[in-house]
């Protein structure tokens, strides 16, 4: 790859947007998910169960959820390669359950530059909205990220 389509901390601006494609969360994430982490609750995975709850269907995990921000799936990962350090943060609000078979389309945007020397901390916004447009996560990332 040519050096110059890789991101490095400078080349970050305040209000850049980016995005990921949609993924929709089937039975198997559901299931995948359970088992790797051992959350089995019913709400995930018994439709019966789940009809009687204030959802009435099943809820996809909150950490799944999370997990389909990563920046690692984004289109620009392969220009974030040579200058990540780490990824130091994340936070979340969850202000809508994901159902079963919801698309989410990951939403980033630049919100915090801070220089340390010869490195950064770049701040991302992100936001996950499903397949009706509305907003399912609200959060945000920190990477530490190597300056030019």
């Amino acid at each position: 790859m040519d050096e110059s389509e890789q991101l490095y901390f400078d080349d970050f601006k305040i209000g850049a947007r980016f995005t990921s494609p949609g993924r929709t969360l089937g039975d198997a994430h559901f299931l995948m998910f359970a088992g790797m982490t051992g959350d089995n609750h019913p709400i995930h995975y018994d439709a019966e169960y789940a009809r009687q709850t204030r959802f009435g269907e099943r809820v996809a995990h909150g950490l799944l959820v999370m997990a389909m921000t990563v920046v690692g799936a984004s289109p620009l990962s392969h220009r974030l390669e040579k200058s990540m350090i780490a990824f130091a943060e994340q936070g979340s609000r969850f202000l809508r359950p994901v159902l079963l078979n919801d698309t989410v389309h990951p939403e980033f945007e630049v919100i915090a530059l801070e220089r340390k020397g010869d490195r950064g901390l770049l701040r991302l916004g992100v936001k996950l909205a499903n397949q009706r447009g509305e907003v399912v996560l609200e959060g945000y990332h920190v990477y530490l990220r190597k300056c030019r």
